[in-house]
């Protein structure tokens, strides 16, 4: 059995992990709305991988005998205004995620739960990843975006990602 606090806080990441997914898949269908299928498709896998790790904080929920609580997920509610605009809420959104999976990280050391501890260092390397792919899109947009041909070949390189699932065993 988990610590109550610590429990609570995995199910709310649940929760976050799967708004993640919806946030990116809205992202994903301005860019397709836009005709930009490789940014569209680069937020689409990332939208899979996000699904993923809330259901990886599920599974170590039902591994350690906790009650898992589904609450409902809220739309994404964002206006993009530009193409860069999907990509700077991406940054903001991934650096709110990695704070949460600290928090959680902080209360489980708090409580020496090496257990939870040890699970959760994946994540905080996988939102070290997250945070710089989503700088480096900046970055890449800001060389490339305003330049037609430019943009066609980042949107092409962006097509190219493909899923893969999360390596984390449990």
């Amino acid at each position: 059995m988990l610590n109550e606090k610590v429990s609570s806080l995995i199910n709310e990441q649940i929760n976050k992990e799967f708004y993640s997914a919806y946030l990116y898949l809205d992202m994903s269908n301005y860019y397709n709305e836009a005709g930009l299928n490789g940014f569209g498709n680069w937020f689409k896998v990332q939208a899979q991988e996000e699904r993923d790790h809330a259901l990886l904080f599920l599974q170590y929920l039902q591994n350690n005998g906790e009650k898992v609580t589904l609450t409902e997920i809220k739309a994404p509610d964002i206006t993009f205004s530009s193409f860069m605009s999907p990509l700077q809420e991406s940054l903001k959104h991934e650096q709110f995620v990695t704070a949460s999976i600290n928090n959680i990280y902080s209360e489980a050391s708090n409580i020496k739960d090496y257990r939870t501890t040890q699970f959760l260092d994946w994540f905080i390397k996988e939102q070290g990843e997250e945070e710089k792919n989503a700088e480096d899109l900046i970055l890449k947009y800001n060389v490339f975006g305003s330049d037609a041909k430019g943009l066609y070949m980042l949107n092409q390189e962006l097509a190219a990602r493909v899923y893969a699932p999360p390596s984390l065993v449990l």
